[in-house]
């Protein structure tokens, strides 16, 4: 009777398992990810993009839309019209009343504030001048703003211009005289008109570069797609703070950024590696380390308000948990 209880028991505990492995396919091969990205595809993407085919292969179809600036992305993901966004708009999800949180850290800062050598040589010299940025709320904002505060300045006017590459050709071009920029961006600039151009110095600025959000109710209701995106997502980060050039390997394998300019193409390796020695991807998502750096840097910045901000009401950290215990 005994033995016959196990064999009852040890079936059912199979069956289970098995239920369980079958509710998790059919739940990855139904999960369609509408993302949404307020920004130009470049080389920077390229962890996402690898991310994403890794995260199809396992039957979850993650669909990436370039849209114009973090703010139509993040209105996108407001809206219902997509389902994740990618950026900082802190500013944006305190003022909503849908529920939406961050769940993972894609990146830290890295940026560049550069000048015109024959306008500017100081911060003191931008007071009173006029700067370009990303978009509204985004952490070029947020970096410009907390310089200004910490230098004693104030900018005539911030124009925004969404793209680093953008900005960079534009700043070659005479166009702009006074922008921040993208590791890769920064490189291209300085050694286009290295005598031109100066790179003003930034303290030790520790929050999000881009970070992912979502409503609680998707997040909730698509548990299993996105433990699994946020693995993948988990595996690039860690295969690239490895060893660099693994990202150009699995970008010629998948055949990402085809169309990508040669000038472009040759920064890759040297932005991924100063990137991994900067500790811009983390090896952990940034968990609640980085929605502490991120509530103080956002708010010193002036794009958060109030005090005393709790981390529950900005971030949800199950998704990451869970994806965390599946990557060894």
């Amino acid at each position: 009777m005994v033995q016959r209880l196990k064999s009852i028991a040890s079936f059912l505990m199979v069956t289970a398992l098995i239920g369980g492995l079958a509710t998790e396919t059919w739940a990855q091969a139904k999960t369609r990810i509408r993302y949404a990205l307020g920004d130009v595809i470049s080389i920077d993407e390229l962890p996402l993009l690898i991310a994403v085919e890794h995260a199809k292969q396992r039957g979850v179809d993650v669909q990436v839309t370039s849209f114009k600036s973090e703010e139509v992305a993040t209105q996108a993901v407001i809206n219902g019209q997509a389902d994740i966004g990618q950026g900082t708009p802190y500013a944006a999800i305190q003022k909503v009343t849908v529920p939406i949180r961050f769940f993972y850290q894609l990146s830290a800062l890295q940026f560049f504030p550069i000048v015109a050598k024959d306008n500017y040589k100081s911060w003191k010299d931008l007071d009173g001048q006029e700067i370009a940025v990303h978009t509204r709320g985004s952490g070029t904002e947020a970096i410009m703003n907390l310089a200004a505060k910490e230098h004693g300045i104030k900018y005539k006017s911030v124009s925004y211009v969404p793209g680093s590459q953008v900005r960079a050709l534009a700043l070659l071009k005479g166009n702009i005289k006074a922008t921040i920029l993208d590791a890769p961006n920064k490189n291209l600039v300085m050694k286009e008109a290295p005598d031109k151009f100066i790179i003003l110095p930034l303290g030790n600025v520790k929050a999000s570069d881009e970070a992912l959000f979502a409503t609680r109710d998707f997040l909730d209701k698509n548990q299993v797609a996105i433990r699994i995106f946020v693995e993948e997502l988990t595996k690039v980060s860690r295969a690239v703070n490895a060893n660099p050039s693994w990202i150009l390997e699995e970008r010629r394998k998948l055949g990402l950024l085809k169309d990508l300019p040669p000038k472009m193409e040759q920064e890759i390796l040297p932005f991924f590696q100063e990137a991994v020695k900067s500790g811009v991807f983390p090896n952990d998502g940034g968990g609640e380390r980085a929605a502490k750096n991120d509530l103080e840097f956002y708010s010193l910045s002036g794009a958060l308000k109030g005090e005393n901000l709790k981390v529950d009401d900005f971030w949800y950290l199950a998704p990451l948990k869970a994806a965390l215990a599946n990557v060894k």
